[in-house]
């Protein structure tokens, strides 16, 4: 090493490195995970429509898609209503980098705040029945910040909420209280629990995903309502894997008629409206306090104008009810074809969990589902308890119906092949 004070050289820099390792080991942790079964790769896709091939993980080379045969069947992307390579959102995009830019250039707080961003976060406001909405970068950053800024003192998070709410929680240091999933009674318990013994000016946010993307179910919103009112508690629902799927665009909230008892509303424009980014939807006060605070919001450059211009033209789209009746209708087509079979179905919602229980046999049933043409990933721990491992169906609204027959037959056939029928 090079001393700067006397110009000589003082040892070389394993002579120094000896001293102790400090460092990181990189290649161990991966092959700790390989053990368990947790190591993951990338697949990467050669589009994003509901038929593509997929290559193997080429790691830091390019990906190779020549000789991986036919399309494949994609029942595995969040992209529910099939828009991301919709021609319309398409057109919208190219004309937002062509008015606006490709990219906003900087934080929305110094010169990335734009007309499509304010017209976007209007149309928002309006689908949520709101004052007003904010637009980040990721659904993520709207979780971090909006938690974060209202620092509340303690948290009421149900066990399977979203992990940027469980990282949200934790960068606003509050007390979080994990209650029961989708358990009423357990929350009131648990509040009732905190009022005997907690202080009267505590801060107390109740916060919930509106559909769970691992089992498909719906949260008793209106009943959770009732318990943070009894408190004076706060509510904030993450509408991630329900905008744009229910009337007039909105999410269960707005299905539920619950927008004015829902303090923060929140979502993705990245799932249904085909495009990227989160939002918050709340009112006036809430917004400008977001503005001024969220460390996620003012330190991120604003969202790309062609990502803009994208989920806006979804979001029409996604308000025009024949949208989201292909959906729908492919979904309860696929539902009852897999419990006619003999599957078990979890949820109420366009996430479609096929319950298989049993690691190595979800497994299996995944791949004798890819070897038919069938995209369809296996859940398993830790991403579920176990004993509870799961195909994770999400059906698009650009599914054909021999799209669906397909994938009832492959499940039939690698079924019983796997034994589970």
């Amino acid at each position: 090493m090079f001393d700067a004070d006397s110009g000589t050289e003082t040892g070389s820099g394993t002579e120094s490195r000896s001293q102790g390792n400090h460092g990181f080991d990189p290649t161990s942790r991966l092959a700790a995970r390989k053990q368990r079964g947790l190591r993951r790769n990338l697949s990467p896709a050669e589009d994003v429509t509901a038929r593509t091939r997929f290559a193997p993980d080429p790691q830091g080379e390019r990906p190779d898609f020549e000789g991986e045969g036919e399309k494949k069947l994609v029942f595995a992307a969040n992209n529910y209503l099939g828009l991301a390579a919709d021609g319309r959102i398409q057109r919208a995009a190219a004309e937002a980098a062509r008015e606006v830019g490709t990219g906003a250039g900087a934080s929305r707080l110094v010169t990335g705040d734009t007309r499509l961003h304010r017209a976007l976060e209007r149309d928002l406001a309006d689908a949520k029945d709101t004052e007003r909405a904010l637009v980040f970068s990721s659904g993520y950053a709207a979780n971090i910040g909006t938690i974060t800024v209202l620092n509340p003192d303690v948290v009421f998070s149900d066990e399977l909420n979203h992990a940027s709410i469980v990282d949200g929680c934790r960068l606003s240091d509050a007390e979080t209280v994990v209650y029961d999933h989708v358990d009423t009674a357990a929350l009131a318990d648990e509040m009732a629990a905190k009022a005997s013994g907690g202080a009267e000016d505590e801060r107390w946010l109740l916060v919930t995903d509106s559909v769970f993307s691992m089992d498909g179910d719906i949260a008793p919103l209106e009943a959770l309502c009732d318990v943070a009112e009894r408190h004076g508690a706060w509510i904030m629902v993450d509408e991630a894997h329900a905008t744009g799927l229910y009337s007039d665009g909105g999410g269960i909230v707005q299905h539920e008629g619950l927008s004015d008892r829902v303090d923060v509303q929140l979502g993705t424009l990245s799932k249904a409206l085909a495009s990227q980014g989160g939002y918050v939807a709340g009112d006036e006060a809430l917004v400008e306090l977001l503005v001024n605070e969220a460390r996620s919001f003012a330190y991120s450059t604003g969202l790309a104008p062609p990502a803009v211009g994208a989920a806006r033209e979804a979001l029409r789209l996604a308000r025009e009810d024949k949208t989201r009746e292909a959906l729908w209708s492919n979904v309860e087509r696929l539902r009852e074809g897999l419990e006619s079979l003999g599957y078990e179905v979890l949820g109420q919602t366009q996430v479609l969990p096929v319950l298989v229980g049993d690691r190595g046999d979800a497994l299996a049933l995944a791949a004798g589902l890819k070897e038919r043409g069938i995209v369809a990933p296996a859940i398993r721990p830790p991403t579920v308890p176990a004993g509870t491992s799961r195909i994770r169906i999400a059906p698009m609204a650009t599914h054909l119906d021999e799209d669906i027959e397909r994938c009832l037959t492959a499940f039939e056939v690698a079924g019983e092949e796997v034994g589970l029928l």
